[in-house]
């Protein structure tokens, strides 16, 4: 083993130290790590060159290796672990890992270059949040890569209807009516970028035939107080560092209705515990909303912070509770989870949006005017609001017209 990478295993191991993981993380980590090294040495591989070839036959030989020793196959999520090292290695090596894409022929440069000032146009002309930016790059790099794959980088030039509506059918094969609305939302928004960059001949945007979806004819799935009551209190009586991470979660969305973005991006500065303030940073308008801070709220948080939040340098109150120690990625998994542990199965959909649309409801009930209830959720206009008026069931039966004719028994 040459003396730099020698020095990569001191540095692994010091920058593992110092996210803090387990020191029986840091050892399984540099033993795969210098394991690694040792097949590159024997391969004649720089790690500088490594590619995810490279990593994928070292994880295949391993596997094997394994089977040979113990006489038995590994477990399905046995790679984890000698993968993560390998990729820790790899990013102190390389600099990032996985590498960029390179660019293997003309229809990649285009591809590239197209996607990178698509990027620029959203984020700095349209002022779209990072999520949404993230979409519509998602589809632009799918619909980008099957039209060059078919027709070269002509193709984009030539760009026809009769493209579009295959695109489009080959999408609508794997979709529900509205995420095939949504993924047609964002192909005309590229393609009228496209238009106005000057790398199609025509703007082509009117003519995608998207489904038909009718105001309001989907009801959204909705927890009752009764239920909401019974996962707050069985996520209260779980004190690991886990539970106290969650049980401030489900306070945040039980109470004030946020979205999963606005709880995982909240930040410790993000409270004013003196004011008794919550500053939300709302994901989709990119404003702020000052709310009062709800003692069960605020108790639930305090408790996080001083009896379960790891140690760590991020701002983001909320943390995962294994290294590296960063903000969590998403929420639906720990609410489902934190849901089925309660008992509580409502219809449909189980993740995080669920405790807003309850909350809107609740304060529809409690006849709250429909400027506050949009105030609060952060939205930009009154008709975003629209939709959870046909939450409250209660309220509609009680103007509901008489239907003429034959009476209908219940």
């Amino acid at each position: 083993m040459s003396k730099s990478e020698r020095e990569l295993i001191v540095e692994l191991e010091a920058v593992l130290i110092g996210r803090r993981y387990s020191p029986v993380v840091i050892r399984n980590y540099c033993s795969y790590a210098r394991e690694f090294l040792d097949y590159l040495m024997y391969r004649g591989i720089p790690v500088a060159d490594v590619t995810e070839t490279e990593v994928a036959e070292y994880l295949r030989r391993a596997a094997a290796q394994f089977r040979k020793r113990r006489g038995r196959r590994p477990s399905k999520r046995w790679h984890e672990v000698p993968q993560s090292g390998i990729h820790a290695l790899l990013r102190l090596g390389q600099g990032q890992w996985p590498p960029s894409p390179k660019v293997a022929c003309a229809a990649d440069a285009l591809r590239f270059t197209v996607c990178n000032e698509y990027e620029t146009w959203l984020r700095d002309e349209r002022g779209l949040a990072q999520a949404s930016i993230d979409a519509f790059l998602w589809e632009a790099r799918y619909f980008l890569a099957w039209q060059l794959d078919r027709s070269g980088v002509e193709g984009l030039n030539g760009l026809t209807v009769g493209d579009i509506d295959s695109y489009m059918d080959l999408r609508g094969s794997k979709l529900t009516r509205s995420s095939l609305k949504s993924a047609a939302e964002r192909l005309r928004s590229l393609l009228r970028h496209l238009y106005r960059t000057a790398r199609v001949a025509a703007d082509l945007s009117p003519h995608i035939i998207a489904p038909r979806l009718y105001a309001y004819e989907g009801v959204p799935s909705i927890l009752e107080r009764n239920q909401i009551t019974a996962v707050l209190a069985s996520t209260s009586m779980d004190t690991t560092t886990a539970g106290l991470r969650d049980h401030a979660i489900l306070q945040l969305l039980a109470t004030y209705g946020l979205r999963a973005s606005e709880v995982r991006n909240m930040r410790i500065e993000d409270i004013d515990w003196r004011a008794e303030v919550v500053r939300v940073r709302h994901s989709k308008t990119q404003a702020y909303t000052l709310l009062p801070l709800m003692e069960p709220v605020g108790e639930a948080i305090l408790a996080y912070l001083r009896s379960g939040r790891p140690a760590t340098d991020a701002r983001e109150i909320f943390i995962r509770t294994r290294a590296p120690y960063r903000k969590l990625d998403k929420l639906y998994s720990l609410v489902r989870r934190r849901l089925r542990d309660a008992g509580v199965n409502p219809l449909g959909k189980c993740g995080p949006h669920i405790f807003r649309h309850a909350r809107a409801t609740e304060l529809l009930r409690a006849a709250v005017p429909k400027k506050v209830i949009g105030d609060l959720l952060g939205h930009r206009s009154t008709g975003s609001t629209d939709p959870y008026l046909k939450l409250a069931t209660e309220d509609l039966r009680a103007v509901a017209l008489d239907v003429p004719g034959t009476e209908v028994l219940a």
